[in-house]
């Protein structure tokens, strides 16, 4: 489906310059700025992950792809203990599902739910606790030697309300710290609340809550490097700005940081139907940190983890893998797959993509939407794809 946007003037979408009376030129203090967008909706059709399809999968020589575990209706968010138990949340049913494979065989056995609150989504663990996140609420429970969970207890509230991008997500810095990413209410806007669009920093407790870097539409997957401990993140970009634009930003994210979000995108470009207050997009854009990489536009990132292990390869240690959940704004669809930032000397250099084959049937079809991704204790990798209900392991073997 193509849609031709209407001409947007100052920030207001329009059907018509018509209506815009003489006395209400005279009030236009910079120059209109008229443009037309045309844009896409285009979802492929879903089908099952049957075992040729999944057979079809592309990854690197020496990798391996197989089903972890299945049956799970929309799992979303990963975290890995120690001892290889995995917990998997779903947000369509409020659930944290407890997941083992007690005879190691890279299959999960046993499933159990072990604890659920509504909008249950961002997880991660810590010192023999959990950490889970609701769209306003942060939770910890204890991790019971069974791998159940104990009584949840709020230890953050009053979060800014979800909007079209309530998914939040949670992690510990080198410092310590726990960082929450809070994603936009809108597709692009002036927010009511200086903590949407942000990611914040609490102590461990909750308490103490900031804002440490702005203008991020929403970075649900983000990391710090393991050797220089710095903080990188995907950020989505605008939709309705065309097939191509605005891609997905890999950013390097900082204290104090404004990565531009709602007016500008990418390496500087203007947002034209949203104006900076008492500035121009160019002089906002100067304000503004870059991202250090780009990918294709709407491909949607979710997940993403800096592989630490030792079963990959050498050069895979240090650099990060990203699940790319699937575009729905663009004529040919992107993402539905796994991505790798390469990165040389602690510097990310290029992503490429490292599993391919979800889309299927001419690109007109797709068994997987790529959601969360951690790293398992023996070095493997799980994702899940919340469509069909799969978590995928990819493991090395050489052969």
């Amino acid at each position: 489906m193509k849609i031709t946007t209407v001409v947007r003037s100052l920030g207001l979408f329009t059907l018509s310059l018509a209506a815009w009376t003489p006395h209400a030129w005279a009030q236009v203090k910079k120059p209109a700025v008229a443009e037309t967008v045309q844009g896409h909706i285009f979802k492929p059709a879903q089908v099952e992950a049957t075992d040729a399809n999944v057979k079809q999968l592309k990854v690197p020589a020496g990798f391996t792809v197989t089903k972890y575990a299945e049956n799970l209706g929309k799992p979303r968010m990963l975290a890995v203990a120690p001892d290889g138990t995995v917990y998997v949340t779903s947000r369509e049913k409020g659930t944290v599902t407890m997941l083992q494979d007690k005879n190691k065989d890279g299959k999960a056995e046993v499933s159990k739910v072990v604890a659920q609150k509504e909008n249950m989504h961002g997880i991660t663990l810590r010192n023999g606790k959990a950490y889970l996140i609701t769209v306003k609420e942060v939770y910890t429970a204890d991790i019971n030697k069974d791998g159940t969970l104990g009584t949840l207890k709020e230890i953050m509230k009053d979060l800014p309300d979800g909007g079209q991008h309530n998914n939040r997500t949670l992690a510990f810095g080198p410092d310590g710290k726990l960082y929450v990413s809070v994603g936009s209410t809108c597709n692009a806007c002036d927010e009511t609340s200086k903590e949407s669009a942000t990611m914040l920093q609490a102590d461990a407790d909750g308490k103490n809550r900031r804002i440490y870097a702005k203008g991020l539409r929403n970075t649900i997957g983000f990391g710090w490097h393991p050797d220089t401990k710095v903080m990188y993140g995907f950020d989505h970009g605008i939709d309705w700005l065309g097939d191509e634009e605005s891609k997905e930003e890999f950013n390097r994210i900082e204290d104090g940081g404004n990565y531009g979000w709602p007016y500008v995108y990418e390496n500087g470009k203007a947002n034209k139907a949203d104006e900076p207050k008492n500035m121009s997009w160019a002089e906002y854009a100067k304000m503004s940190k870059n991202p250090l990489l780009l990918y294709k536009a709407h491909a949607a990132p979710l997940g993403m983890v800096f592989y630490t292990g030792n079963q990959f390869p050498k050069e895979y240690s240090g650099d990060a893998f990203a699940t790319m959940h699937g575009s729905w704004n663009r004529a040919q669809a992107s993402g539905y797959n796994l991505v790798r930032v390469k990165f040389e000397n602690g510097q990310p250099k290029q992503i490429e993509e490292f599993l391919t084959g979800f889309l299927v049937n001419g690109e007109k079809a797709q068994f997987g939407r790529p959601c969360g991704i951690a790293q398992h204790p023996d070095g493997s990798l799980l994702f899940s794809d919340d469509d069909n209900g799969v978590i995928y392991r990819i493991a090395y073997t050489g052969k």
